[in-house]
């Protein structure tokens, strides 16, 4: 029984500080202004990075964007991996006058084994000399013109790693792309805005990020090969005691999956994947938060916390005490009652905070009135799924699968 009060304490503080710092984050992002960056001059050259696979439909309208930025195109160097492709991905964007490295290894899939290969591929031609910084971004994304100028001025002043804004080309398409589009926008907005103002570290989400020649050395290359590489990359950087910056006047676009099928096995991936970097990360984050009192360790530990596991964990093991006669199960019911509750009352808050992204970011929410109405009311579904899919990360052995797109 004691260990059972123990766990429940644990879980209520772990809830409110996680929701109490989220309320925090938002107020602070309503009353102060989006954080900028001063004129830079734009006399640094950089490569973007690019993995792909099938994609010969969507990449071409990157390299456009990427080709009719406000930055030096002389000083932008496109460099992709078409990662076991069997479509015309590599001649087409060779065609472009992009470097291309085409890689086959069944073995070793994900984004993170075709970005070492790229990198490696780099290395041996000296290119890790010749940038100054590198970008990283999905085929399917789309730049605003900006874009480049506005994370130059990030970094040079003095940012080695940096994220930026995230938005959606096909956040109105249904309640599925929407979910997801308005999670990454309220990440963007609320989260990596707010951290800024607090002056800890922000943490890249997954595309539309940058790193200093510096880091590229550091690493020898890119050496994050976990099922949510990105997630990793922002762990072993704060543990090397980088403070990651985010760019919101860099504005970036991707393609949300729209079918709940495709939704659910990408969202299973990342679940699995946090739970990879809360195994090998976790600790040391804690112990550096601890010795170190740096208050990124703190948040960023909250934000990989397994919540789902430690829920799971408290129902089974109230289950188990029960069947051994030492709680009675009336006790348990109401305890997972008052779980159930929690968790109406967290969806109900997921529904208001939607609600606030939109009045806050309509200027960037391509969708009419009626749509995002729709969408503010269906978000607390589409994160109530998140439930299932984390339960059976738990269980899973998900592996890196592409994501259909089809080019909006």
């Amino acid at each position: 029984m004691v260990l059972l009060n123990i766990l429940d304490i644990f879980t209520v503080i772990l809830g409110v500080v996680s929701i109490g710092y989220q309320a925090v984050c938002v107020v602070a992002s309503l009353f102060h202004h989006r954080i900028t960056f001063p004129e830079a001059p734009m006399d640094k050259r950089y490569a973007v990075l690019i993995s792909a696979r099938n994609e010969q439909q969507v990449v071409p309208e990157l390299i456009k964007s990427i080709r009719a930025q406000t930055y030096p195109s002389e000083l932008i160097d496109i460099w992709l991996v078409a990662d076991n492709c069997t479509d015309e991905t590599a001649n087409v964007v060779r065609d472009m006058g992009c470097h291309v490295v085409e890689r086959t290894d069944t073995e070793h899939v994900g984004k993170g084994y075709a970005l070492t290969y790229l990198t490696e591929a780099m290395m041996k031609q000296g290119a890790d000399d010749i940038y100054d910084a590198y970008f990283v971004f999905d085929a399917d994304n789309r730049l605003d013109r900006h874009y480049m100028e506005e994370m130059n001025k990030a970094f040079q002043s003095g940012f080695k790693i940096l994220t930026s804004y995230r938005n959606s080309v096909n956040l109105s398409d249904n309640w599925v792309s929407s979910g997801s589009a308005l999670w990454f926008i309220r990440e963007s907005r609320f989260l990596n805005n707010s951290r800024m103002l607090f002056g800890s570290s922000c943490h890249v989400g997954g595309t539309g990020f940058m790193f200093s020649r510096e880091i590229m050395k550091r690493n020898k290359g890119w050496k994050f090969h976990l099922l949510t590489e990105d997630l990793e990359f922002t762990m072993d950087s704060v543990l090397h005691g980088d403070r990651i910056g985010y760019c919101g006047t860099a504005i970036l676009y991707d393609e949300q999956p729209v079918s709940f099928e495709q939704s659910w096995r990408q969202r299973l991936r990342w679940s699995k994947g946090f739970l990879q970097v809360f195994r090998y990360y976790g600790p040391q984050l804690m112990r550096r938060a601890v010795r170190e009192r740096d208050f990124s360790a703190i948040d960023l530990t909250l934000l990989i916390c397994p919540f789902t596991v430690i829920g799971t964990l408290r129902v089974v093991l109230g289950l188990l005490f029960v069947l051994l006669g030492f709680v009675s199960l009336s006790s348990q019911l109401n305890a997972l009652g008052r779980l159930l509750a929690g968790g109406v009352i967290a969806l109900l808050g997921m529904m208001a905070l939607a609600a606030l992204t939109v009045v806050a970011e309509r200027g960037h929410v391509g969708a009419s009135n009626k749509e995002l109405f729709a969408y503010v009311l269906s978000f607390p579904i589409y994160m109530a799924s998140y439930i299932p899919i984390s339960f059976q990360a738990i269980f899973s052995k998900a592996q890196w699968k592409p994501i259909q797109h089809h080019g909006q």
